[in-house]
C-alpha cells in the first residue's frame, strides 16, 4: 500500500469539504444610450467559461473572491487581450449528484468553455466511484447538448489514502476514464504543489491560501490556455 507524509494526508483528508459559493459579479450600468449599443456588441463578442465546482472553486475563507482561482484566471485572459469572460459557479457543499441537479439554471447562456471541479465530496463521502463517473458524465452531457462547441477541461481529485488502497484508486481513476471517453482535457490534480503544504493552506488546514489559489490558477492555467 502506498506511503503518504502525513500533512499531505491530513490535507486532503479536510480539503474536500465545500464552502459558499459566489454568484458572478454583475456588469456595470452603462447610462449614455449610445454607449449602450456598443457595450451590448462587446458583450456579445464576449466568450463565456464556466467554473463549476465547489469551495476549491468558490474561494471559501479567503479576503475576496478576487482571489479565487477562476478570478485570476479572468486576470490572465484579460492581461492578454482574450475576449473571454470567467463565471465562479462554485458551491459549498456540491457533490456530483448536487451538481447534475443545479447545472440546469446555468445552461440559459451559451458556454465556450466549461470547466468542471466536483466529485471530491463524493469521495470523502465514500460513494461508489462508478455514481460518481455518471453524473459526472451527465453533467457533460447536459452542458454538450446544449452547447454542441463547448470545450471541457475536468479538474482531477484524490482522496485521503485512509479510504483504503482499492477506493484510493477506483477514485482516482475517474477523472482519467470521463476525460478520455467524455474528450475532456485533463487537469491531473488540481491540488498539485498545495495539498499537504502548510503555508499554502489556511488555519482550517482545509482550503487554500491566496498564494495556494495562484498555485490553482496555474494547475489550470497550464491546460486551459492552449483551448482560448
Amino acid at each position: 500500500m502506498k506511503k503518504f507524509p502525513i500533512t499531505f494526508t491530513i490535507c486532503l483528508t479536510f480539503i474536500l469539504f465545500i464552502a459558499c459559493g459566489n454568484p458572478p459579479k454583475k456588469e456595470s450600468t452603462i447610462v449614455s444610450e449610445d454607449s449602450v449599443s456598443q457595450v451590448d456588441s462587446v458583450q456579445d463578442s464576449v466568450k463565456t467559461i464556466v467554473f463549476f465546482g465547489n469551495s476549491l472553486t468558490a474561494g471559501y475563507g479567503l479576503e475576496s473572491t478576487d482571489l479565487a482561482f477562476p478570478n485570476l484566471i479572468q486576470k490572465k485572459i484579460d492581461s492578454l487581450g482574450l475576449g473571454y469572460r470567467a463565471v465562479n459557479a462554485g458551491l459549498s457543499g456540491e457533490t456530483s449528484a448536487g451538481g447534475k441537479d443545479r447545472i440546469d439554471w446555468l445552461l440559459k447562456e451559451p458556454i465556450a468553455v466549461f470547466v468542471l471541479e466536483l466529485g471530491a465530496n463524493d469521495g470523502l463521502r465514500g460513494i461508489p466511484p462508478e455514481s460518481t463517473y455518471k453524473n459526472l458524465g451527465e453533467i457533460v452531457d447536459k452542458v454538450r447538448k446544449v452547447n454542441p462547441d463547448c470545450k471541457f477541461i475536468l479538474a482531477g481529485m484524490m482522496v485521503p489514502p485512509s479510504m483504503g488502497e482499492t477506493y484510493f484508486e477506483e477514485f482516482k481513476g475517474i477523472f482519467p476514464k470521463l476525460a478520455k471517453e467524455k474528450d475532456m482535457t485533463l487537469v491531473p490534480f488540481l491540488l498539485e504543489g498545495v495539498a499537504g503544504i502548510q503555508k499554502l493552506n489556511q488555519k482550517d488546514a482545509i482550503h487554500p491560501t491566496a498564494e495556494g489559489q495562484f498555485i490553482l490558477a496555474d494547475n489550470v492555467w497550464a491546460h486551459l490556455k492552449d483551448l482560448l
